[in-house]
C-alpha cells in the first residue's frame, strides 16, 4: 500500500492533505505516516521474527528518536538500539522496557554508563578498551551485574559514501581483531563475575544495497565465535548482524527486501553453527533508516524566488540545512515536488535553497517544478531518517514539529520549538567584580 496519493491537486500523505498540515501546523514541518512504518514491522515479523527462533530486531532509534516513536517500536513488539544517555532517558520516559534496551556508542560517558546499569538495558555493546574496567567498577557499586557484547571491526569495505561507512579496519568504531588486542578483553570479560558476556556485534555501514558485504562480515563473526569456543570452551549465545539496508531517496536507489539480506545470512549462520557443532547464537539486527525514512516527508513553504539568467533558478525554503544536513553534509541525494501544484506539469527546472547562511545548504539542484510561486508548499521526500534527528539550531532557526498521521487522521507528536526555548539555557552577562 502506497501512503502517497495525489487529490485535487494536492499531495496527500496517509490519506492527510499535505497542505492542509502546512496551514494547521506551520513550515518547517515534518510528517510521518504510521501506517507505512508498520508496513516495514510486519515485514520484520514476516521475514524474520515469526520465521525464525531466537532472533530479535532492535530498531537503531538514532534515525529518529522520540517518545512517541519509542512507544510505537515497543506496541509493535521490537527491541531499541541507544547511542547515549539522551536516546536512553528518551525511552525511559517512554517507559520502554530496559531488558529490550542495548545501549551501543564509541564513547559512553561514566554517567551514561551507570544510567543504562541502573535501568538494567538488556545489552551494553562494549566499543572501548577502558569500557569493561569501568562497568565493572559500576556494578559492583550498584550491586548488578551487565550483560555485554563486544563490538568488532570486521574489516569490510562498503560500496556507500565514507562518512556512513563503520566497518572497514580504519574506523572509530569497534574493537580491532588484532588478537593481542580483542581476545584479552574477551577472557576478561568471560572470567569478571559482574559481567555476563554475551557474544559479538558488529555494524559495516549505511544505505547498503548488497548483501555480500554482510555475508563476508558474518563469516569474520562466526569465526570468531569458533575460536572463542576453542580458546576457552566458551559458547556465544548471541551475535548482532548490525543493519545498514539501504533506502529509495531518487529514482535508481535500490531497496531490497528485508528477506534479501537475512535469508542469506540466517542460511550461513545456520550452516556454518552445524558444520562446526556450535549452538546456534540468538540473532539480532538494528535497523533504523530503513523503518522510517521512506514513512517521512517534510513540507516547506517557498519564499524568494531569484533566477540568474543563462545559470539557473534558485527557489528558497523557509528551512534547509537546520532540518535536513544531509545534503550539506555528505551530498545526499532527494527528490519532492510542490504539494500544492502535485498533478502540474512540471515545465521549469529549478534548484531548492535553504535559508541558512552556508553556499552547502541546497537541498536539490536543477529539480523539474511547474511554475513556482511565493507560498507553495514543498514536500521532499524521504526524510523520516535523520531529518528530525538531526536538526540543529544554526542561525537561531527553531527546531520543526513532528506530526504522525495514518489514515486521513493527524496529531501532533513533537511541538515545534519556540525562540524562548531555544535560549532557555542562556545567560545573561554579569559584571565582573
Amino acid at each position: 500500500m502506497s501512503v502517497k496519493t495525489i487529490e485535487n491537486n494536492h499531495l496527500y500523505w496517509d490519506g492527510c492533505d499535505t497542505v492542509a498540515l502546512a496551514q494547521k501546523y506551520g513550515t518547517p514541518l515534518y510528517v510521518l505516516s504510521e501506517n507505512a512504518i508498520l508496513q516495514r514491522t510486519q515485514e520484520l515479523h514476516r521475514d524474520f521474527l515469526d520465521k525464525y527462533d531466537n532472533v530479535r530486531v532492535a530498531f537503531a532509534s538514532k534515525a529518529f528518536n522520540t517518545v512517541a516513536m519509542c512507544q510505537l517500536i515497543a506496541r509493535e513488539g521490537l527491541s531499541l538500539d541507544v547511542v547515549s544517555g539522551g536516546e536512553l532517558y528518551t525511552a525511559m520516559k517512554a517507559g520502554f522496557p530496559g531488558e529490550h534496551i542495548e545501549f551501543n556508542g564509541n564513547n559512553k560517558s561514566q554517567a551514561e554508563l551507570e544510567m543504562a546499569v541502573a535501568y538494567g538495558v538488556g545489552r551494553i555493546i562494549v566499543d572501548g578498551l577502558t569500557e569493561v574496567e569501568r562497568l565493572v567498577e559500576i556494578c559492583r557499586r550498584l550491586q548488578k551485574t551487565a550483560k555485554i557484547l563486544f563490538r568488532i571491526t570486521p574489516e569490510i569495505t562498503v560500496d556507500t559514501h565514507d562518512f556512513i561507512s563503520t566497518g572497514q579496519k580504519d574506523s572509530k568504531f569497534g574493537i580491532p581483531l588484532n588478537p593481542e588486542i580483542l581476545f584479552p578483553q574477551i577472557q576478561a570479560a568471560i572470567a569478571l563475575p559482574e559481567i555476563e558476556f554475551y557474544g559479538l556485534h558488529f555494524h559495516i555501514g549505511s544505505q547498503l544495497s548488497d548483501n555480500s558485504t554482510h555475508l563476508a562480515a558474518a563469516k569474520v563473526a562466526l569465526s570468531l565465535v569458533n575460536e572463542i569456543k576453542e580458546r576457552y570452551d566458551f559458547t556465544i549465545k548471541e551475535l548482532n548482524y548490525g543493519g545498514g539496508f539501504g533506502v529509495e531517496y531518487v529514482e535508481g536507489d535500490v531497496r531490497q527486501p528485508y528477506g534479501y539480506f537475512l535469508e542469506p545470512l540466517m542460511a550461513l549462520t545456520e550452516a556454518y553453527c552445524g558444520e562446526h557443532g556450535l549452538l546456534r547464537p540468538n540473532i539480532v539486527i538494528e535497523p533504523g533508516r530503513s523503518l522510517v525514512a521512506e514513512a517521512g516527508i517534510s513540507l516547506h513553504t517557498i519564499g524568494e524566488i531569484k533566477t540568474l539568467p543563462g545559470l539557473r533558478t534558485y527557489a528558497a525554503i523557509d528551512g534547509g540545512m537546520t532540518d535536513n544536513i544531509r545534503p550539506g553534509l555528505y551530498q545526499a541525494d532527494y527528490t519532492g515536488l510542490v504539494a500544492n501544484k502535485a498533478a502540474e506539469k512540471r515545465t521549469e527546472s529549478v534548484t531548492i535553497s535553504g535559508k541558512a547562511c552556508e553556499s552547502t545548504d541546497i537541498l536539490m539542484k536543477d529539480l523539474p517544478v511547474p511554475p513556482l510561486s511565493a507560498g507553495d508548499i514543498f514536500a521532499t521526500f524521504t526524510t523520516g531518517a535523520y531529518g528530525y534527528s538531526m536538526a540543529s539550531n544554526y542561525n537561531k532557526l527553531p527546531i520543526p514539529a513532528v506530526v504522525l498521521v495514518k489514515d486521513g487522521q493527524d496529531q501532533l507528536i513533537v511541538a515545534r520549538q519556540s525562540y524562548e526555548q531555544m535560549i532557555q539555557n542562556e545567560r545573561f552577562l554579569e559584571e565582573w567584580r
